[in-house]
């Protein structure tokens, strides 16, 4: 076991809770040798001899050995990340949207340089979902990873079904508890959920998913008349990731809102919690459950990759280097409801097969079944004109 020399660059809500988990572990020693940070006027809880406003007293400093990067902004993030990894350097990152964005590039430079590149805290919270497809999955051929990736948004989704809150309301409190950012559009439009599924499609599946190949869809289009669908059928409300085995060689990938049976696990998932379901070929159906947003959490996620790396611990992506990997398929059905206050928007969709159809002035819905193909044409429609669509 190694001491570790960490420079870390972010001092915000996780960089805060990093700190206080390191000062409260114990079984591995570590040293925090400085701390960059972009605001100069901000007063921090700490020495101001720790802190920094320049890269490079931890890029160029060859005895920081470790750099953890809890910065909000992905491409900066990319570019200290991958400097740090040229440089030798071990790397922590909590970033998804970096990962997602370069994953390909960032993998390679770290084999190159021979430095682990570690990101537990980069999907689904305090949740050991990276190790676990890496070390226990790792040689066994999943069916599939769902369940719901994003904290804020079940933490918004919950207020909304058990305390009849709107929509607003329920974000805006999430806010205030530091669950969701003051711009929250990578929550409620299924940035980050889908980031965090390409992360995990990596490590369980093989294959490098690119973000504007994938089907997204978020919830800032929710409606009462949703809300009141969801509660008379006895539904919750969740938005769900899912990378699905289709055939040997072809997946599924989406993030879309989901109306789930409440006697569904993943509809007993509230709040700020996370909960992934793994379904491996001989090992059969696995749930995690964990908190998925907050500053302690995450913080325990970079601080469990901190203890790994003080064991030589690196990812060996050991799926990724086998021959053949899965290609993305939206050849497959889905059952869907769409609703809208607007008729015309409801008959923009090809359904194969109507189950359901309600139509009033101010609100329309329809169920049915659809092509993944149809709904990836019509997706920027469907943004631009605020319709909101669930899967059944």
């Amino acid at each position: 076991m190694t001491t570790l020399k960490i420079g870390l660059f972010g001092f915000g809500c996780v960089g805060q809770g990093l700190y206080h988990a390191l000062q409260n572990s114990t079984g591995f020693k570590t040293q925090i040798d400085k701390i960059v940070v972009k605001n100069k006027k901000k007063k921090r809880p700490l020495n101001r001899d720790l802190f920094s406003f320049d890269k490079n007293d931890i890029l160029e400093n060859p005895e920081i050995d470790v750099v953890v990067e809890l910065i909000d902004d992905a491409e900066e993030a990319f570019n200290i990340v991958s400097t740090a990894l040229q440089k030798g350097k071990h790397v922590v990152t909590a970033n998804k949207k970096m990962l997602a964005s370069h994953l390909e590039k960032l993998v390679k430079l770290s084999r190159e340089h021979q430095v682990s590149l570690l990101y537990e805290a980069a999907a689904c919270g305090s949740i050991p979902i990276m190790r676990s497809l890496e070390e226990y999955f790792g040689n066994e051929q999943l069916n599939r990873i769902v369940g719901i990736f994003n904290g804020t948004t079940n933490y918004i989704l919950t207020r909304i079904a058990d305390e009849n809150l709107a929509f607003a309301d329920a974000l805006r409190n999430a806010q205030e508890l530091g669950f969701a950012e003051s711009n929250p559009k990578n929550d409620v439009e299924a940035f980050d959920p889908l980031y965090k599924a390409i992360v995990l499609a990596f490590h369980g599946f093989g294959i490098i998913l690119q973000p504007d190949g994938l089907l997204r869809f978020g919830i800032s289009a929710l409606k009462e008349g949703d809300i009141e669908f969801a509660a008379k059928h006895n539904y919750r409300t969740k938005l769900v990731a899912s990378i699905q085995r289709i055939t040997q060689n072809s997946l599924s990938a989406y993030v879309i809102p989901c109306f789930i049976d409440s006697g569904h696990k993943l509809a007993m998932v509230n709040n700020e919690f996370n909960g992934v379901i793994v379904e491996g070929s001989f090992s059969g159906e696995q749930f995690f459950v964990g908190k998925g947003a907050g500053s302690f959490p995450t913080g325990a996620a970079v601080l469990s990759d901190l203890s790994a790396l003080s064991f030589n611990y690196a990812y060996e992506n050991k799926k990724y280097k086998q021959a053949i990997q899965p290609e993305i398929t939206h050849d497959f059905n889905l059952k869907i409801y769409v609703s809208s206050t607007n008729t015309e928007d409801i008959e923009l969709f090809p359904f194969e097969l109507v189950e359901e159809n309600h139509q009033k002035n101010d609100f329309n819905y329809r169920i049915g079944d659809i092509r993944a193909s149809e709904l990836a044409k019509l997706k920027h429609v469907i943004e631009q004109r605020k319709i909101f669509i669930a899967m059944i």
